[in-house]
């Protein structure tokens, strides 16, 4: 049958839409696939793991439900397990915890977020684990190979965490008068263990470290990539205590938050007198005038500290005198008082009680120092105590410090407060004699060719200038004497006006004068300034006499057209008036700038005396 031209248009259309159609399946065939032959499903591979979950786990949350994701670690959800609290890097957390309680933190490592395995990695980078032939060929060293590029990735992924605490409060006795105990130190725990995320007295002891705080403080670190858990502990106190405990706890990626130095060999240098003291920091490792370190000080008879004593927080807490808060007591500032003009460190106290001991406690603060977060350089260190006492009360020997002319003098004189009322006008009259003796003594000086070509100098090793610091120093150990308590019983301490009247206006009982057994000389009776018997009126006190090795170093110094001369060991004029230095005896002459401790480098230094009569200079052994 024919077709019309319509149905050819038709049917010729058809045709050559079936071959289009098919040179597109033969160019470009589609992969068509039913549901039934798809195979089990490939995982997910993220950070952490997998998303399969059984069927079972999805139900409905529950109004606490918290969404937990193998491969999203808390840190991305933003929050911590129950009953955690979160730390963050450098930030102190403060927190109270009652007896027998304990409280835990979590501290998940900075830039940790998200962090995958060792396995997960490889993975990633197309690198299947890889197995090993029997024979011991290339897959041996792929292996190899393997375990090297697994060991780099581990420590990659681990930092060092330094756990830091401080006792900042603790039970105190209800009766202090009846119990003579301390209360318990907090407990430190420390977890990193999947099996114990809730470190503490009752968790595995193999699963754990447990630090218990020592004087109110405790540091722990460790290396590892992952969450740490933390935990702080407080026993059960006895019914003699009261109150609860508060603490802070720092984790830190950089170095301990908190930290104390218990080394030995830490002494502060320290004066005193009656009702103040100086305590000087060693030279300062850094030529710098800034004020880098603060100062405890609280009387050793009163137990509050006890505990804390390497606590910052505690010791800011229950000390009774701190630099931080008691400007009106304590005082402090920069010296280069001593040998080497190095810069150092005094605080200079007021207002403590006579004939008592006390510990004065070092400390850095580092918030004052710097900002950790972005130096990590400045932390909180509490150092060893330095033991000191004051003078007793008959208020005869005054501290003195800061004075224009005589500036290494620092330490009591003798004194009278009824004739000097403080502390400043007494440091006046002593300066003010020597400055004048001095200007004397420069007059003479000045008559010597200090100018002259070498060869007509007095010295090719010493100069004028030598000679005038040597003599400054034995004029200020003379004219301004070192006091002592009279009480001091210590045999290189030499007594002086034993015939006058204390302050108080009470004289040395009879008995006293009569175990002493002195002659009836001026060396006893009086001072060896005749200015300090005519104008303060000290009453009896003992002085540290000046070393002899101040006089040595005059004439060594100075021209001899100037006539010095000193006294030797066993002489007349040198007993009563001159000792010498004896290093396994501690500090048993006067010189200037020597405190009651000093560091080995300055355990040869000492100190001397002279007057000057009618102008010219000479050495009178008083």
């Amino acid at each position: 049958m024919a077709l019309s031209p319509l149905q050819s248009r038709l049917a010729a259309s058809l045709v050559a839409s079936c071959l289009l159609l098919l040179l597109y399946l033969i160019l470009s065939p589609p992969n068509f696939a039913l549901a039934a032959e798809l195979p089990e499903a490939w995982p997910v591979v993220l950070d952490g793991g997998d998303l399969r979950t059984a069927p079972a786990a999805r139900g409905l949350p529950d109004p606490t439900y918290e969404p937990e994701f193998s491969p999203f670690d808390r840190s991305i959800i933003g929050r911590a397990p129950p009953g955690f609290t979160s730390l963050t890097n450098n930030e102190p957390m403060p927190m109270n915890v009652d007896e027998g309680a304990t409280q835990r933190f979590v501290f998940v490592l900075p830039g940790v977020s998200g962090r995958q395995t060792v396995e997960d990695r490889l993975e990633l980078r197309d690198e299947p684990p890889v197995s090993t032939d029997q024979s011991g060929g290339a897959g041996v060293g792929a292996a190899e190979h393997q375990e090297q590029e697994q060991d780099i990735v581990r420590r990659q992924a681990s930092e060092t965490v330094y756990i830091s605490a401080n006792t900042c409060q603790q039970p105190q006795p209800v009766d202090p008068s009846k119990t003579t105990m301390d209360p318990p130190q907090l407990t430190l725990y420390v977890s990193t263990s999947a099996e114990n995320q809730a470190p503490g007295p009752l968790a595995d002891p193999g699963s754990q470290a447990m630090i218990v705080f020592t004087e109110g403080a405790a540091t722990y670190s460790l290396t590892t990539n992952r969450e740490v858990y933390i935990a702080v502990h407080a026993s059960n106190v006895s019914d003699v205590f009261s109150g609860i405990y508060n603490f802070r706890v720092v984790a830190s990626t950089d170095r301990y938050y908190y930290s104390y130095n218990a080394q030995e060999g830490a002494d502060l240098i320290w004066v005193s007198d009656s009702q103040g003291a100086l305590l000087t920091t060693h030279d300062l490792p850094n030529n710098t005038d800034t004020e880098p370190y603060v100062l405890f000080a609280h009387n050793k008879n009163d137990r509050a500290i006890n505990g804390l004593r390497y606590s910052y927080c505690g010791l800011q807490n229950y000390a009774q005198i701190a630099t931080t808060r008691n400007a009106d007591m304590v005082r402090t500032s920069m010296t280069r008082r001593g040998g080497g003009n190095r810069p150092k460190q005094q605080f200079l106290f007021s207002g403590l009680n006579s004939s008592a001991e006390y510990v004065g406690i070092l400390a850095t603060d580092g918030s004052r120092l710097g900002k950790r977060q972005t130096t990590g350089t400045a932390t909180t260190v509490v150092f060893n105590a330095t033991s000191f006492s004051t003078k007793s009360g008959h208020g005869n020997c005054r501290l003195i410090v800061d004075l224009s002319f005589c500036d290494q003098v620092a330490y009591s004189v003798p004194s009278n407060p009824t004739t000097f009322g403080n502390s400043t006008q007494l440091a006046q009259f002593y300066d003010n004699f020597a400055a004048t003796m001095y200007a004397n003594f420069d007059k003479s000086l000045a008559q010597i060719a200090c100018e002259a070509p070498s060869s007509q100098r007095y010295s090719l090793a010493r100069n004028c200038s030598d000679c005038a610091t040597a003599y400054k120093d034995w004029l200020c150990s003379v004219t301004i004497p070192r006091c002592e308590d009279f009480s001091n019983n210590a045999s290189y301490l030499q007594p002086r006006a034993i015939s006058q009247p204390f302050p108080d206006g009470k004289p040395l009982d009879a008995a006293t004068l009569a175990a002493l057994n002195l002659p009836n000389t001026t060396a006893f009776n009086s001072s060896r300034n005749p200015r300090i018997d005519e104008v303060i009126r000290p009453g009896p006190y003992k002085e540290l006499l000046p070393c002899d090795d101040l006089c040595y170093k005059l004439v060594q110094n100075c021209p001899a057209a100037l006539g010095f001369a000193c006294p030797l060991p066993g002489q007349i004029g040198f007993d009563g008036h001159y000792a010498r230095h004896d290093p396994s005896s501690g500090l048993t002459c006067n010189s200037p700038g020597s405190a009651n401790f000093r560091s080995e480098s300055q355990r040869a230094v000492m100190s001397w005396g002279l007057l000057l009569v009618a102008g010219a200079v000479g050495l009178f052994l008083i």
